[in-house]
């Protein structure tokens, strides 16, 4: 059998096998990997290509990203790129402001809360930039809603409105919002921006597609298809049109939106989606329930009271925890994989209780359930995951000394949290799959940033947004940190593994061909977040080539 490619004189990364530096691709599989070209493979069309000692990984799989939102951010107000400075973001929204002056709402987002002085900024910031129509920017996090006093005042939100159930309006000393509005306190202004087009989302959807396979990554897991809020849209009908048309070049697993208000009469939507999906490119058969919120704004779900704030704050858990057991037993009754928000150690401790009852009611399904994010894990329940197969889905870019967790997060926690503040290495002593992802727009969705984070516990100047003291070189729980192998393998294998793809995630004969091939050895690069993918291929198809 010819070979249509052949990578060889590669550092080729297979986790714990025999080395090998050539990699055979026929179609859209791998169909050899040795040392040294089988001259058996090479036809008179076989292109040979030559690496010179450059690492071909697998593709990266981002295992928790929100790529339709960050595709309608850059083509909105976008904030995402700017420095953190004040200055920089008014000076954006004047400009997208003259620009589109036929904008009856203006639209965006990608602000930090480190470029104001108290962690927020206000609707006094915006007032005098743009005062007759309203202005709607969501937070880097997407838990947050920065408007002027004109959304305010169309939403009909003021000093006597009460914070919604699982939101809050931030509030100055006499009691007036101040224009920040937290998780679903941003439902009613968020209401006022006009319905976005199906183009609109498709190319939203596109250009997503094509900034990811330009960082390396084959496939991803979307973990909100169908949800509405902070200006996102319902987007299931974007994958499944794209995935129709073959606009869809990876392969992508959507995680269908728990609707907390509705219960389990919704149970029979999920699962006719479900049935709309699985023909090319795109599938539908995990649900994400949204258990908590942040800790940075004290909505995360916490054993004990967030420290630096008066009375007895422990954060939201958004489904009481007897529901929460009911909703993950009938999903995994329907054969749903389940996809769990949780940021604070208490909604971490209800997730696994859920899941471990859920596992209990159908043991023989392997739903590859997995928890996101884990920001803090109390050490009782960290030999949880492996012992109960649940998936740990991290974002390692966030284990740093970032001034906004410096100044906001790590007061709330205290000195007796922080060494549970991202135990990704605990997990995974204790048997757990690790599978990475980028939680994009939330953060950058360059898996080699994440990458160094992880292995390092710092941030890399190549990223604008590792703004601190100490943020490049002092170590956050440095005993936390994963080896790059392991590292690696979260965001190729460990990824796979939680999207049911065990076709991909990894080099070996009869995988598929996705893989990426990087401009240097990752493994005797200076500095991980310094290497950059030069070929994006899936299904041997090249999907990305720099110039």
């Amino acid at each position: 059998m010819f070979a249509d490619r052949i990578f060889t004189n590669a550092a080729v990364f297979q986790a714990g096998t025999e080395p090998a530096d050539t990699v055979a691709v026929k179609g859209d599989s791998i169909i050899d990997v040795s040392r040294g070209v089988d001259r058996a493979m090479v036809g008179a069309r076989t292109d040979i290509v030559d690496l010179g000692g450059a690492s071909l990984l697998p593709g990266f799989i981002d295992a928790h990203a929100h790529p339709v939102a960050a595709g309608m951010a850059a083509l909105r107000c976008d904030l995402s790129g700017l420095p953190h400075h004040r200055e920089a973001y008014l000076a954006a929204i004047a400009d997208h402001a003259a620009a589109h002056p036929d904008e009856a709402v203006i639209a965006g987002a990608g602000w930090y809360g480190d470029a104001f002085p108290n962690g927020f900024p206000t609707r006094h910031d915006i007032d005098p930039v743009v005062a007759e129509r309203p202005v709607i920017l969501t937070s880097h996090d997407y838990h947050g809603a920065w408007v002027n006093s004109r959304a305010l005042e169309l939403a009909g939100i003021d000093s006597h409105t009460v914070d919604p159930a699982g939101g809050r309006i931030v509030r100055d000393a006499d009691g007036e919002p101040t224009g920040v509005l937290l998780d679903r306190a941003g439902d009613t202004v968020n209401a006022l921006i006009p319905e976005v087009t199906p183009e609109f989302m498709r190319r939203a959807l596109l250009e997503a597609q094509r900034r990811l396979h330009s960082v390396g990554v084959t496939g991803w897991q979307d973990a909100a298809v169908g949800a509405e809020f902070f200006g996102l849209k319902d987007n299931f009908d974007t994958y499944v049109d794209a995935d129709a048309a073959g606009e869809l070049t990876a392969r992508v697993v959507g995680a269908l939106w728990w609707e907390t208000e509705r219960g389990v009469e919704q149970l029979s939507d999920l699962c006719a989606r479900r049935d709309r999906t699985g023909h090319t490119r795109f599938t539908a058969g995990m649900v994400k329930v949204m258990q908590d919120g942040i800790c940075e704004n004290c909505t995360a779900s916490m054993l004990a009271p967030y420290r630096a704030v008066a009375g007895d704050d422990t954060g939201q858990s958004f489904i009481d925890p007897d529901e929460l057991h009911k909703v993950t037993a009938l999903l995994a009754g329907e054969r749903f994989g389940i996809h769990m928000h949780a940021v604070g150690d208490r909604a971490v401790r209800e997730c696994l209780d859920a899941l471990e009852h859920a596992i209990t009611q159908q043991p023989q399904f392997d739903g590859r359930h997995q928890i996101a994010h884990l920001d803090v894990v109390d050490p009782q329940d960290i030999p949880r995951f492996g012992r109960l197969g649940v998936i740990a889905n991290i974002q390692a870019l966030w284990a740093r000394r970032d001034k906004e967790i410096l100044e906001r997060k790590l007061p709330l926690l205290g000195p007796e949290r922080e060494p549970w503040h991202f135990p990704f290495a605990s997990i995974q002593r204790h048997g757990a799959t690790l599978a990475m992802g980028s939680d994009w727009p939330v953060t950058d969705p360059n898996p080699l940033w994440a990458i160094h984070t992880a292995v390092h516990r710092t941030g890399t100047p190549a990223d604008p947004h590792a703004i601190g003291d100490g943020v490049h070189d002092m170590p956050v729980q440095p005993q936390e940190a994963i080896t790059l192998p392991s590292a690696i393998s979260a965001y190729t294998a460990g990824s796979a593994y939680a999207n049911g793809h065990d076709r991909t995630g990894r080099i070996a004969h009869g995988m598929l061909a996705d893989l990426v091939v990087l401009d240097q050895d990752i493994f005797t690069a200076d500095d991980i977040a310094a290497v950059r993918p030069v070929e994006t291929i899936v299904g041997g198809q090249t999907v990305y080539r720099a110039s």
